[in-house]
């Protein structure tokens, strides 16, 4: 169980990392800017594809906080659509799994 804890904790670490870093890469592309038509459609595309990136990594991190409040209690990885344990692999590989791989599927 503890290496569980803390692979929920690296997790939530490096997500938050993550999230700075998208936040960073998400910032407006100032009109202003002096760079040709192509690099600023660059710029933009590059933006949009950051901004879903941060999306995906909010989601995890709420997860993953989500699935830290449940440990050690009955609902620990329970999934939540079949209420069904799952399994402690996919929690070392996802933890922040909240469904099983039949119900995530």
């Amino acid at each position: 169980m503890k290496e569980i804890k803390q692979k929920i904790l690296d997790e939530i670490s490096k997500t938050e990392i993550s999230i700075k870093d998208y936040q960073e890469a998400t910032k407006p592309v100032a009109p202003d800017v002096a760079i040709g038509r192509i690099s600023r459609m660059d710029a933009i595309n590059n933006n949009s594809v950051a901004s879903a990136a941060l999306r995906q990594a909010e989601i995890k991190l709420k997860n993953l906080n989500r699935v830290l409040s449940q440990f050690g209690t009955n609902d620990f990885g329970i999934c939540l659509k079949c209420h069904k344990p799952i399994p402690i692999g996919r929690i070392l590989i996802r933890p922040e799994s909240l469904l099983c791989v039949h119900c995530a599927s």
